[in-house]
């Protein structure tokens, strides 16, 4: 594996201070818990190198835990088992769900579990917390049929002369064929694609480097968009990225989203997909094509097997229908 392209970070330009965090009544919040809160942030940003998305998410649930406690306790001090059991209730009778809870308690361990190895509490509170778990729902996803639907109609439709539509093309052949994530795919370089071995490097979440493959379409694909469309859309000042939006700069993964939702209409009775949807077809399709559960770990980027495990239940729900459907004593 090659060395690690670690994402770069610089808290002032992409993170904004404890002051100005989202939903951080700071004024109001005694100075022990502003400067957890900013040092949590500082931590999840650079130590832990975690997307903003991911910091902002943290925080924006670690900042209800932090109000409650300095309404009710007045200091960080006040941050016990107990509090936290208080503030889950607080959530619970606020009509939250139980996939918000089983979220806003994970972000409530892992803030107290580094504030406690840190030294700005005693002893970690969130070890005994129990927060319900999510209901686990099935993924959706597009059967082969539908994503080969989808694709054709997208390759049809990418006129040479239409440098975005030959880059949306390759978008979806890349996200279908790798099953890598959309901030993956924005974030890959023009030096990341080995194209003699049909390989990308992708850096993932927590700047995890992996290698994904794809297949023939996906070359096609993506020698109509380097032979002519993307110098086209290049100016000076783009920098090296495989997919440009329209005025240079690196494609823009809402711009993404848009282009995926809107090729899946092309699919009969499929109103909308993301790209998210393509990352679980792809998984599903490998698992029924008869790929092990490691490889597609692997493919996908999961840190744990459990996560992957996820589209057998896919699988199996499929099996079911079909024997429902076929089988005489179903």
């Amino acid at each position: 594996m090659s060395s690690r392209r670690a994402r770069p970070r610089t808290l002032d330009t992409e993170y904004t201070s404890a002051a100005e965090g989202p939903g951080a009544d700071t004024e109001r919040m005694p100075r022990d818990i502003v400067e957890a809160r900013g040092a949590f942030e500082r931590h999840l940003a650079l130590e832990r190198a975690l997307s903003p998305h991911t910091v902002r998410a943290y925080l924006g649930d670690v900042d209800g835990l932090l109000g409650t406690v300095a309404r009710d306790s007045g200091g960080l001090a006040g941050l016990d088992a107990a509090a936290l059991r208080r503030w889950l209730a607080e959530q619970r009778s606020g009509g939250a769900s139980r996939s918000t809870l089983a979220r806003r308690g994970s972000a409530a361990r892992v803030f107290t579990a580094w504030a406690a190895r840190t030294g700005r509490l005693p002893a970690d509170p969130g070890v005994r917390l129990v927060a319900p778990r999510p209901h686990r729902t099935l993924p959706s996803v597009l059967s082969v049929e539908e994503a080969e639907t989808m694709l054709t109609a997208a390759t049809s439709g990418a006129a040479e002369d239409d440098p975005v539509a030959v880059r949306d093309l390759l978008l979806l052949e890349l996200l279908y064929a790798t099953g890598i994530r959309v901030s993956e795919l924005c974030g890959l370089d023009l030096s990341d694609v080995e194209q003699r071995r049909r390989t990308l490097r992708v850096i993932g979440k927590g700047d995890r480097e992996r290698t994904v493959v794809y297949g023939i379409p996906a070359e096609r694909a993506l020698r109509r968009w380097l032979d002519g469309p993307r110098s086209t859309m290049a100016g000076p000042a783009s920098p090296p990225a495989l997919l440009l939006g329209v005025r240079g700069g690196r494609m823009d993964p809402r711009v993404a989203r848009s282009v995926v939702n809107a090729a899946a209409t092309t699919v009969p009775g499929h109103p909308g997909l993301s790209p998210h949807g393509l990352r679980h077809s792809a998984a599903t399709h490998l698992l029924v094509g008869g790929a092990d559960l490691r490889s597609v770990q692997e493919l996908l980027g999961h840190a744990t097997l459990s996560t992957t495990q996820l589209y057998t239940h896919v699988t199996v729900e499929r099996l079911k229908a079909i024997h429902d459907q076929a089988h005489p004593r179903a």
